[in-house]
């Protein structure tokens, strides 16, 4: 009894954690459809973008359904252990085997098919310069976000400094970049003082540089992800079992 009291007792907090998570993620995902000033709105409005970003457009309903997802597996672990329902116990482990088995299906798809992800990254590129030398100091909107996005990340334009040249911001301070492309220098930022800081890169070397340096993060956080859905199957199905031999 103590062992199974114990192991409800995991269930319940476990799920609990679970059915938060699902409802933060639920909530940020209807913000994101919501918001028509976001980011991924104005992904939509670059020219000459590849076709396959407009799926990057629809992350706001993925999060949702992962949301509504993580609430419905909160749910039923949770109401299954206390109620000591068969029922939604089974269910409960069916779904998680499901998640489990797409995670790892979308693991190796990542892998083989990396390759085209890395040309979609060069096409989305070569239009986030396009951008940039259209708008950038001509569009209130595009140019507030690259700043914002430039000092958060502290970098210069999508690849280096020269993606501003002939924007409408260079043509018009007599061919400067940002001061983000020289950060702490008082001089005119031209070609020659940003090509000589080399500790500022292009804002997509710079979040590379940040997964490359957190893989190992990345990694360890995904085989924990895939142990903790391995022991709530195991709990759920032990849970199951005794709840089916108690009532023998």
């Amino acid at each position: 009894m103590g062992c199974f009291g114990f192991l409800k007792a995991m269930m319940v907090v476990f799920n609990g954690i679970i059915f938060l998570a699902g409802a933060a993620i639920l909530g940020v995902g209807i913000w994101v459809k919501v918001d028509s000033g976001s980011i991924l709105s104005f992904l939509g409005e670059i020219e000459n973008a590849p076709a396959e970003l407009s799926q990057l457009l629809n992350v706001g309903y993925l999060l949702i359904a992962i949301g509504a997802l993580l609430l419905v597996i909160g749910f039923l672990g949770c109401c299954g252990a206390v109620k000591e329902s068969k029922c939604m116990l089974l269910l409960f482990f069916i779904i998680v085997l499901v998640v489990f088995i797409a995670e790892v299906a979308g693991a190796v798809v990542i892998l083989v098919f990396r390759p085209l992800a890395d040309e979609l990254f060069t096409k989305f590129g070569e239009a986030a310069v396009k951008n940039i030398r259209k708008d950038y100091g001509g569009n209130p909107d595009v140019t507030g976000l690259w700043n914002s996005t430039m000092n958060t990340l502290q970098c210069c334009g999508f690849y280096n400094s020269s993606d501003f040249v002939g924007s409408p911001y260079y043509e018009k301070y007599d061919q400067q970049f940002p001061p983000q492309c020289c950060p702490g220098l008082v001089v005119p930022c031209n070609q020659t003082v940003a090509d000589s800081d080399t500790m500022i890169t292009g804002c997509f070397p710079k979040i590379k540089q940040l997964i490359d340096e957190n893989t190992s993060v990345i990694v360890g956080v995904a085989l924990g992800i895939a142990a903790l859905e391995i022991c709530a199957m195991a709990v759920a199905m032990i849970l199951y079992c005794r709840i089916k031999s108690r009532g023998d």
